[in-house]
């Protein structure tokens, strides 16, 4: 699988500090849910970095929307996994996910000023700001994946489906019927040429081992809980158990989490969404949310404990299944698949633009004039996504002051 790297869109390899520091920027100021993560990440691993072509870059979101767990969290990981192995894995998670996990163990030790913030003028910039990276990522990968009549018919089909049955079904189901409608009428047309492999430094006996590892901590956790009065091991298996049955990203996840930690008495339903208010306020990943309910149990040692219990299973099933699904996107009647489930995840990308993108930072004509020019400096003066969020945020918060 190492040769294959060779052939990427940009260099096979990068340094693990690169690998950390560009996603430790991304941790910073990925504001905007799981959807707008997939925008600032395609604006720099796709546009500006060149460490992926368009199509090897929605082949990979597209497998990710297929697992259970956080889906732009595990584009991270498979990112830092091709570019530096198993330790560029680790800091793109790391560096990705710190940034907010520490901010809600503070939170959790009463640093109160985040919860403050759930509701501030410069919030809302941010929110503001997501809007316009989303819009660029949907038109960037229209031109690219949806450029001809029937795919961008796809892309609106799975954008109404998704709309029309919001929940990780309605995804599902639309990405299924991309790959359906591709496998049977997209076969002709221009020829799937110049495939692009992503350099991946593990194989088949690596992910054999992953996904045994993961369905047998999966059976085995809860019986070994069952047995014991251990508070860390029920906390790991609650949380391993969270992290890899649930579909759909961070909101999806919160009502099983509230299951797991309300009932036992190891937390209140207030303190649960308090953090909750506070998690809103925080950059990355939502799933960031289990370091908040760890500090709260236990302080440091159970938010670390949960929080790599919540990830863990998502590092193995990437590990587990990329090797498998390289070999099978070369297949012809794979890439004629991908064709229409390329086509539905700009389907998807177009519903979260307005649901809940648009809806929740889209409340004022002030909102729309600070979107649009934030889209212009991004699409028309290559502004950086980083700069644009801080420019909205000041500006939402100027405009909250003039008022």
């Amino acid at each position: 699988m190492e040769s294959a790297g060779h052939s990427g869109a940009g260099p096979s390899k990068s340094s693990i500090a690169e690998v950390f520091l560009v996603f430790l920027r991304l941790g910073l100021t990925s504001f905007g849910g799981p959807v707008a993560h997939l925008g600032y990440f395609r604006e720099d691993f796709v546009v500006r970095r060149k460490w992926f072509d368009e199509r090897s870059y929605a082949d990979l979101v597209a497998l990710c929307q297929f697992l259970p767990g956080p889906a732009s969290s595990q584009v991270g990981i498979a990112v830092g996994l091709s570019r530096a192995g198993y330790a560029g894995a680790l800091a793109a998670w790391a560096a990705f996910t710190l940034p907010s996990a520490i901010a809600l163990v503070l939170f959790a030790y009463g640093v109160a000023a985040l919860g403050d913030a759930t509701g501030s003028p410069w919030l809302h910039g941010l929110k503001i700001a997501a809007v316009a990276v989303v819009a660029q990522a949907v038109l960037g990968m229209m031109r690219s994946l949806a450029p001809d009549r029937e795919r961008a018919t796809l892309a609106v089909m799975a954008a109404i489906i998704t709309l029309a049955v919001p929940s990780v079904w309605g995804q599902i189901g639309a990405i299924a019927l991309g790959g359906i409608i591709g496998f049977a009428i997209l076969r002709g047309g221009v020829a799937q040429t110049g495939h692009v492999a992503m350099p991946l430094p593990i194989g088949r006996t690596a992910g054999t081992i992953a996904l045994l590892v993961f369905f047998a901590l999966l059976i085995a956790l809860p019986l070994f809980a069952a047995g014991s009065d251990l508070l860390p091991l029920h906390l790991f298996d609650s949380f391993y158990r969270s992290g890899s049955l649930v579909f759909g990203g961070g909101h999806v996840v919160l009502p099983l989490l509230q299951a797991e930690v309300v009932p036992p008495g190891w937390v209140t339903n207030d303190q649960f969404l308090a953090g909750y208010g506070a998690a809103q306020a925080v950059p990355g990943p939502l799933f960031t949310f289990a370091a908040y309910l760890g500090a709260v149990i236990g302080g440091w040692w159970a938010a670390v404990l949960c929080l790599v219990a919540i990830f863990l299973p998502s590092f193995l099933l990437v590990i587990g299944v990329l090797p498998f699904w390289e070999d099978l996107r070369r297949e012809s009647w794979m890439q004629s698949a991908l064709r229409g489930i390329n086509a539905a995840v700009v389907g998807l990308l177009l519903a979260a633009l307005y649901d809940p993108v648009w809806t929740s930072g889209i409340t004022s004509a002030s909102d729309f004039a600070i979107g649009i020019a934030a889209f212009l400096a991004l699409v028309m003066w290559n502004v950086p996504p980083w700069l644009v969020v801080i420019l909205c945020a000041v500006a939402a918060g100027g405009v909250a002051a003039a008022m």
